[in-house]
């Protein structure tokens, strides 16, 4: 979206320049990408002081200057102006600068004296018609500041990107609305020049059908077109728009074409509303339909090409055929040109998800296709409508015929919307008073603890205790749950008045594992015994005897899972021992790998810690610093197993289970971690290493399958493993074939267990079988007495090909003689 700076000044009273309200808008709701000033051309001239004014000697109307352009040196200027005086700020035109009517800059001598740089005039300058005189400015500004910047000379181009959520800024209304929300202003649309006394339409509002003068309006798709509005204007005088108007096309990057047709874009750019004018002479059978295309229909859109419509397409047409394709383009057979006196004006709201598709098929995108798709204001249509006829009647003439017309047979409710203030807080961190939510939400439009159109908010909404009733503007259909809302208060309060302050918050529903939390209370705890945390890869130099390999190593060098986190603490201790560190106080929390009789790993998380070196960090009144022992280690420990298991028992015992080793760490009478001295490819002057290592929880883990298991028997067995022991899930992929399946419902006795029934199940349709689901179980009626009904829903999948059908049902036969044979149990057939 291009917005022209002085059509949002129009709009809004504000006194921020181009770069402070791109920065607001930036802040708050969309970014501007880029800033364009339109009279770059007057980028080199800046504001200049005269310092001396002394009478040419040969001449009675020129002036002798000295004039600070802010280079720090004054330069001689010849001055012919009669109002030139000494002490007064003037635009300064340096040596080398280009005018705007293309006139360069040089050093020359005039009358024998030598003139660096022109003081300019605002003809000029090309601010305006005055050429007596140069330009005298009123301003605080120091010599040499760039005029452009002194001054709101001209207009800039703000390059906002808007979000397809945001479809209210792709107008200059948007986007005022919200620099008046931040100013606390208000927003009033400018006075179109010519239109004093002019009166709003009378409107004829019916659900399909109406009158506009001397035009039937009849709507048959509403599905395509919800609210549909139109006008009829006779005796117009169609002709070059005035400047001004032609001057805001041309701003917007547009070319004026004539005053009907340039008033209709001007209306697209200020309310985002687009709007389309048929030549009411040539519309066959003085009707408009909004209905869908017919099957074989074409069309030659404004763009001179013959275009093919579907019959799911919604056009307008008139008696006899389409007139334009709805919401994309209009035809060129109904075309305003310069011989046109009467017109139909249209202003609609358009189905987006239809215009889409529409301009899809057809290949054609418009700014109209562009804001339709996106979603425009369902109410905007009428007071649209309204404003056009103003500025319409205004620069061509013209009489409006009878009533305009407002088809709407299914209005567009706003949602009504329950916000809790604790709720926001709770997302947002911090409180935003309840009257400051309201302030907020009011100066964009929202209405809070109000209803609308007498039709209030749902009773069962009014009971949440401290809440506010909220209805979102017609304009903000992207409001749809109280989160919206919660995003809302958040820009518009500012995100930089929230604290950077990291907290202790985690938001969510879904509580934080054990073993995280006895994680976390590890690292708090060693953290304040003065060690440091190092997160090394899990990756070492084993065999295959001993570790477990991995299956895609990132190094030949480290092809293997560590046993221990002291493996890997040990090289990072080395690391710091060979770059002169003599004292390391490192720690670790991470997972240790053990070989089992599957091919998964045993897994468990461990907390680990390495200590040599000064017992504490030394100090300049120190006599001498002591370095860390095993009883240091034993503290340690203590430190480690109490924050990993603060409600067991903890016990260090004397270990004999190996070399180095000192001491167990036992929890609850169980070995949990040791201690042990570290041997380390150390330097001679090395102090003695000691390792510490605690168990703080097993990893939940599942098998894996045995070679031959079918992938859909895997599936299924680790769902069911899941859920009774909580084991972590194990991946397979996507299937790429169809599933087939068929239900079986069995007379089973009442002393045999379902479990045994879904294990012959298994058996018999081997690896195919993807899904198993009991449906039912089923007493009385038919079913014999000592028995009862089960139904399961049994899914194939092959994961190579699709199944047949006679495979499936020899699988089915199979499956029933199995059961019957082994467990004695047939299907039920009544």
């Amino acid at each position: 979206m291009n917005a022209s700076y002085a059509w949002l000044r129009d709009l809004v009273p504000t006194t921020r320049s181009p770069r402070e309200l791109a920065d607001l808008l930036t802040s708050r709701v969309a970014t501007v990408e880029g800033l364009r000033a339109l009279r770059a051309d007057l980028g080199p001239i800046v504001v200049a002081r005269v310092v001396e004014c002394a009478r040419h000697p040969d001449s009675d109307h020129l002036s002798l200057t000295k004039v600070d352009a802010g280079d720090g040196t004054l330069v001689d200027v010849v001055c012919g102006a009669p109002n030139v005086r000494a002490g007064a700020l003037y635009p300064f035109a340096p040596v080398g600068t280009t005018m705007p009517n293309g006139m360069k800059i040089e050093k020359r001598k005039i009358r024998g004296s030598l003139s660096q740089g022109m003081l300019c005039s605002a003809r000029e300058l090309g601010l305006g018609d005055d050429h007596e005189g140069i330009l005298e400015l009123d301003i605080e500004a120091a010599p040499g500041t760039p005029l452009l910047s002194a001054m709101p000379l001209g207009d800039s181009i703000l390059e906002i990107d808007v979000l397809p959520n945001r479809p209210d800024l792709l107008s200059h209304l948007g986007v005022a609305r919200e620099i008046a929300a931040a100013e606390g202003a208000r927003v009033s649309l400018p006075r179109i020049p010519g239109a004093d006394g002019a009166v709003a339409p009378a409107f004829a509002r019916a659900p399909r059908e109406a009158s506009a003068g001397g035009t039937r309006v009849m709507l048959e798709d509403p599905e395509g077109c919800p609210r549909y509005c139109g006008v009829r204007i006779d005796g117009l005088s169609i002709g070059p728009s005035p400047e001004w108007l032609a001057d805001r096309i041309r701003t917007m990057g547009g070319r004026p074409i004539n005053n009907v047709v340039d008033a209709t874009n001007y209306l697209l750019h200020e309310l985002g509303q687009p709007m389309h004018a048929f030549d009411a002479a040539k519309l066959g059978g003085s009707s408009i339909v909004v209905r869908r295309a017919h099957a074989g229909e074409r069309l030659t859109t404004l763009d001179g090409v013959a275009r093919a419509l579907q019959p799911w397409m919604t056009v307008i047409a008139d008696g006899d055929r389409a007139q334009a394709v709805a919401g994309v383009m209009g035809g060129g057979d109904s075309e305003v040109t310069g011989d046109t006196r009467d017109l139909f004006l249209e202003v609609a709201h358009f189905d987006p998800a239809r215009t889409r598709r529409t301009r899809r098929a057809l290949g054609l995108s418009t700014d109209a296709s562009y804001r339709f798709e996106r979603g425009t204001d369902s109410e905007l249509p009428p007071r649209a409508l309204a404003r056009a006829v103003e500025l319409i009647t205004a620069v061509a003439g013209g009489t409006v015929q009878g009533s305009a017309v407002d088809l709407y047979p299914h209005a567009i409710e706003p949602r009504a919307l329950v916000l809790r203030p604790e709720r926001v807080a709770h997302i947002l961190g911090e409180p935003v008073a309840p009257d400051d939510i309201r302030r907020y939400l009011e100066g964009i439009g929202f209405e809070v603890d109000a209803s609308t159109n007498d039709q209030p908010i749902p009773e069962a909404r009014r009971s949440i205790s401290g809440s506010m009733r909220v209805r979102a503007p017609s304009w903000r259909r992207d409001i749809e749950r109280e989160i919206d809302l919660i995003e809302e208060v958040a820009r518009l309060h500012g995100y930089d008045r929230f604290s950077d302050e990291l907290r202790p918050y985690r938001h969510g529903t879904v509580p934080f594992d054990a073993t995280e939390h006895a994680a976390a209370r590890v690292r708090e705890a060693l953290v304040a015994e003065g060690l440091l945390e190092a997160r090394p890869m899990p990756f070492v130099a084993g065999d295959d005897a001993t570790h477990v390999r991995v299956a895609n190593p990132l190094a030949e060098n480290e092809a293997h899972l560590r046993t221990s986190l002291l493996e890997t603490l040990a090289r990072r201790a080395e690391h710091n021992l060979a770059g002169m560190q003599r004292s390391v106080r490192l720690f670790e929390v991470g997972a240790a790998f053990a070989r089992s009789g599957d091919r998964l790993p045993y897994e468990e998380m461990r907390a680990a810690a390495v200590v040599l070196g000064d017992r504490h960090p030394s100090h300049f009144t120190d006599d001498a610093t002591s370095h860390a022992d095993e009883w240091d280690a034993k503290w340690l420990a203590e430190v480690m197993a109490r924050a990993a298991h603060p409600e067991a028992a903890i016990e260090l015992s004397p270990s004999a289970t190996g070399e180095g080793a000192l001491w167990q760490v036992m929890v609850d009478g169980a070995p949990r971690g040791e201690v042990r001295r570290l041997e380390l490819d150390a330097p001679p002057w090395a102090a003695p290493a000691y390792g510490i290592e605690v168990t703080i929880s097993r990893v939940p883990s599942q098998p894996v399958a045995d070679p031959g298991t079918g992938a859909s028997d895997r599936s299924s067995r680790r769902d069911r493993g899941a859920a009774r022991h909580g084991a972590a899930v194990q991946y397979t992929p996507l299937p790429t074939t169809p599933a087939s399946g068929f239900d079986v419902a069995l007379l089973v006795p009442d002393a045999l267990p379902v479990a045994r029934i879904e294990d012959a199940m298994r058996r018999s349709l081997g690896p195919l079988l993807e899904r198993m689901q009991l449906l039912s179980e089923f007493r009385g009626g038919s079913v014999p007495a000592g028995h009862r009904s089960v139904a399961w829903s049994l899914t194939l999948r092959h994961p190579e090909r699709t199944l047949e059908s006679r495979e499936v049902a020899g699988r089915r036969d199979k499956l029933l003689r199995t059961l019957e044979g082994e467990l004695g149990i047939s299907q039920r057939t009544s």
